[in-house]
């Protein structure tokens, strides 16, 4: 006689994945959902006993409810070129009315009350580039830390820093037309004196502006990098 099918609803319901590196104990959680108006008894088996730990291996699903079963992976040598062949089975049957002894109801219990769902392992180690993460891939709220407010200040900052600039070469040249034709008036006698006096003024305020430009340079250049910072 051919056994009942399965009442129990198994998420996932063909394969357990097991996600390496396999240095360390790997979980799996098998989900098992009593759909039934009955209370359901539960086993779970495998073909590797030594290799996993399952917990809880065995139990009662109370009618309309679930529970989670962790499938723990023991540490081994994983080897890419094996293929797994290890098997669960997910054994069921509804439990009497009357039970008092849930083993001695599995004992007592005949082929044709019985249900199984079988599961196979796979093992999946990942890439090497998918240790590292991918900062491209993250939302903007995670990859960077200043908000949409300060960026468009600093943007705005970026603007008035280059207005001055421009104010500041467009000043420069004024001044320095302004002394040729200080020195084209001068008289030939008071040349020396006046020549000397101009260059003195031009060269204080030459120095003043590249002052000013290079620190502006130093401003852009700093704003320059927590912006490229922002785009990684």
């Amino acid at each position: 006689m051919a056994r009942p099918e399965q009442v129990l609803v198994l998420e996932p319901q063909h394969e357990l994945k097991f996600r390496g590196p396999f240095t360390d104990v790997v979980t799996a959680t098998l989900k098992l959902t009593n759909p039934t108006e009955r209370n359901v008894c539960f086993k779970v088996k495998t073909t590797a006993p030594r290799r996993y730990c399952v917990r809880p291996n065995s139990g009662i699903i109370d009618a309309g409810t679930s529970i989670n079963v962790s499938v723990m992976l023991q540490p081994f040598d994983y080897d890419p070129n094996e293929k797994s062949k290890h098997k669960f089975m997910v054994q069921s049957m509804l439990a009497p009315y009357d039970m008092t002894d849930m083993e001695g109801v599995w004992k007592e219990a005949k082929p044709e009350e019985l249900m199984d769902s079988k599961l196979r392992c796979t093992f999946d180690m990942p890439l090497e580039n998918d240790k590292t993460t991918d900062h491209s891939a993250l939302p903007k709220s995670a990859s960077a830390s200043l908000d949409d407010g300060e960026v468009k200040k600093i943007m705005e900052e970026c603007k008035r820093l280059q207005m001055e600039v421009q104010r500041l070469r467009e000043e420069n040249k004024q001044i320095r037309e302004d002394d040729g034709l200080r020195k084209r008036k001068v008289t030939p006698m008071a040349a020396p004196h006046s020549s000397s006096s101009t260059m003195v003024t031009s060269t204080v305020r030459d120095e003043g502006l590249s002052t000013r430009i290079l620190a502006l340079c130093v401003l852009f250049f700093v704003i320059g990098v927590i912006i490229g910072k922002m785009a990684l």
